[in-house]
């Protein structure tokens, strides 16, 4: 029994947009035409010019900030007063000093000696009249009542004066100290103020550090954009052009067809025949696994019939 194979090589073409073929080709004369232009264009050149000069020139402001922040982290002059408060805590001291001193009186002062020379001249004629009068003048009893009504006179004088003098000197005491502690807690409020500012400036450390390299990032982007410009474009282009050059294909195949079936193929033909009674093709597959001489002799007893 002789076998023999045919082997046939075929092509396919498939071009779902034949039809459409004459618009596509336009459009992708036009994307050919674009190509040239997917660079930067003028308005766009420009501004990448524009940015990178701003970029170059640097922040105008970097110099303004940097100093800020030096003058915020030195503690931006609050405690600039400090010294004049402290000096003028000391100029109020020195002029209290006087009023403070353990033996300030005003006993001594003209204005006091005088009125007390007048209460004493006065209480002198008076009572010295009075003894005349009576014919007992220079007597020991006009000097005695003399004496007498002179410390009588004078002694409200003199003791208003002292208690007045305590005050004056309690007030003295009371000023300094209340313009110490103001003077303190103003010095304390500037250093507090001071330490604001300090933090202050910490904080903003940051931002100038941004600010110091703006120049330089702004002239790096504006160079990016001029790069990446025209890939992007191209990019658009691509994801249009690429789709439709693959709208159409050719595929290429080859195929075996055998003409005439092997011996293992008609024995298994054979075989189904049998089927209705008792597995006959299962025998023939097994039979299928003996010897090449055992399979001979089976074709040739299944060829003569």
């Amino acid at each position: 029994m002789t076998q023999s194979s045919q082997t046939t090589t075929s092509q396919n073409t498939t071009a779902p947009w034949q039809q459409a073929m004459p618009e596509v080709t336009g459009l992708l004369g036009q994307l050919g035409n674009l190509i040239p232009g997917s660079g930067t264009n003028g308005a766009e050149q420009n501004a990448i010019n524009q940015l990178t000069a701003a970029g170059q020139a640097g922040n105008p402001y970097a110099a303004a900030t940097q100093s800020t922040i030096s003058g915020m982290l030195n503690g931006g002059g609050a405690t600039g007063q400090v010294p004049q408060l402290q000096s003028n805590l000391t100029n109020f001291q020195a002029g209290m000093a006087p009023y403070t001193a353990a033996d300030y009186s005003t006993l001594n002062s003209p204005a006091v000696q005088n009125a007390l020379q007048q209460i004493g001249t006065d209480t002198t004629n008076q009572i010295n009249s009075q003894f005349a009068a009576a014919g007992r003048s220079g007597s020991g009893m006009n000097a005695q009542t003399l004496g007498r009504g002179i410390a009588q006179a004078e002694a409200p004088l003199i003791l208003n004066q002292a208690n007045a003098d305590t005050a004056t000197r309690e007030n003295a005491l009371n000023s300094l100290y209340g313009a110490g502690n103001s003077t303190a807690g103003l010095i304390s409020g500037l250093n507090q103020t001071g330490i604001a500012n300090q933090q202050a400036g910490l904080g903003a450390v940051a931002p100038a550090l941004s600010n110091s390299i703006w120049g330089p990032e702004l002239a790096l982007a504006a160079q990016q954009s001029g790069q990446s410009l025209p890939a992007q474009n191209l990019g658009l282009l691509a994801n249009i052009g690429i789709p439709l050059a693959e709208l159409g294909r050719t595929t290429n195949g080859t195929s075996t067809t055998d003409s005439n079936p092997s011996f293992l193929s008609s024995v298994e033909g054979l075989g189904s025949m049998f089927g209705p009674f008792g597995g006959g093709t299962n025998l023939i597959k097994t039979a299928s696994g003996i010897g090449s001489g055992v399979l001979g002799a089976l074709g040739g007893l299944f060829a003569g019939l």
